[in-house]
């Protein structure tokens, strides 16, 4: 066991502030990585003011962060993947059990007994898993990601979230040329969205409520872009979309958008809104539609994605900020000023 540096708070109302934590030793099949950028998640924001209370309670004090990427530092003796020097990645998962259906599957986002990155039972220090607002972490190997040369750090790193989650529910559902596909919201994970429906080929539409980000959405790829308010720019559109990927995490008419879908199309939500949305089935039953869920994706798919990105050289949009201006980072994603994800120097850290 060592001390690692790190940035956590210690209540739901209480600010970021420097502190020490407990890293494990590596053992024989983990990897211990120096991490040099840390991708702010909303759901980051979400745990640590307790937000997820009823579904997932926090448990303070608490280092969120799960878009790690570093360089290894130490392997164990049975480490097969990766060296001293290597630059490697974490996402939002540490471990599963391994034997069941879904990690068989390489799903391991599905496990029933999945740990995430942070704010879970740590079954090697007790307590609760620590996440990437730190300067090091140890992870079992198989959850470690190789990180292409070629890629941005700092934008690679929402890579492991925003990316994975955006990316594996398009390569479920086919996106590919050909296509028609629409991104509804423009943020952290909508513009990555957008992104990668234009490297896979796809005939790309973005969906706004804002006329402002029209320029940026063509800017990121898109060949169209709907004003969502406008019932005409909408209706242009019915029963012509393959996918559509919803991004929205707030409330917000869910049928407009099933509406759009031709026959066989389908929604899928990896934003997610707190309170219940309606859902139309009629507007379903009648093309074979299908709306469904998306959570990001399996370790295999992950590398997946990574490479992809390192073929097209694709890195998320980001704003790098130093680890003391986190408190206002997080001010700043509530009122959605950041184009469009920020990304911890954590390089900053080892001035506190």
């Amino acid at each position: 066991m060592y001390q690692a540096k790190a940035y956590s708070v210690a209540s739901a109302t209480s600010p970021f502030h420097s502190a020490t934590i407990e890293r494990r030793d590596p053992g024989a099949d983990d990897v211990q990585m120096e991490i040099l950028f840390c991708g702010v998640c909303h759901s980051d924001l979400h745990q640590a003011r307790n937000e997820w209370s009823g579904m997932m309670p926090t448990v303070y004090p608490c280092v969120p962060g799960h878009e790690i990427v570093g360089r290894v530092t130490k392997v164990g003796s049975a480490v097969t993947k990766f060296k001293v020097g290597d630059l490697a990645a974490v996402g939002c998962m540490v471990d599963s059990d391994g034997v069941c259906p879904e990690c068989k599957a390489g799903l391991e986002q599905f496990c029933s007994n999945l740990t995430l990155t942070y704010n879970f039972p740590d079954q090697h220090l007790g307590g609760v898993t620590y996440g990437g607002y730190s300067d090091s972490i140890v992870v079992k190997e198989h959850f470690v990601l190789r990180v292409p040369a070629n890629l941005d750090l700092a934008g690679a790193a929402p890579l492991l979230c925003a990316g994975i989650t955006t990316y594996s529910p398009m390569r479920h559902w086919g996106v590919t040329k050909g296509k028609k596909v629409g991104v509804v919201g423009l943020g952290g994970l909508g513009h990555m969205g957008v992104k990668f429906a234009h490297a896979l080929g796809a005939h790309t539409v973005v969906f706004t409520t804002s006329s402002s980000k029209v320029e940026d959405a063509l800017r990121l790829g898109a060949d169209e872009v709907v004003l969502s308010k406008d019932a005409n720019q909408m209706a242009k559109h019915a029963g012509s979309f393959d996918f559509i990927l919803d991004a929205v995490a707030a409330p917000h008419d869910l049928n407009a958008y099933l509406n759009l879908l031709a026959r066989d199309g389908n929604l899928t939500m990896v934003g997610a809104p707190e309170q219940p949305l309606p859902v139309s089935v009629f507007g379903l039953l009648f093309r074979r539609r299908s709306f469904s869920g998306s959570l990001i994706g399996g370790i295999a798919e992950t590398q997946e994605m990574l490479d992809f990105c390192s073929a097209h050289n694709l890195v998320a949009d980001v704003e790098v900020i130093p680890i003391q201006k986190l408190n206002e980072a997080y001010e700043r994603l509530l009122r959605s000023d950041v184009k469009y994800r920020f990304s911890i120097d954590m390089a900053s850290l080892q001035s506190e």
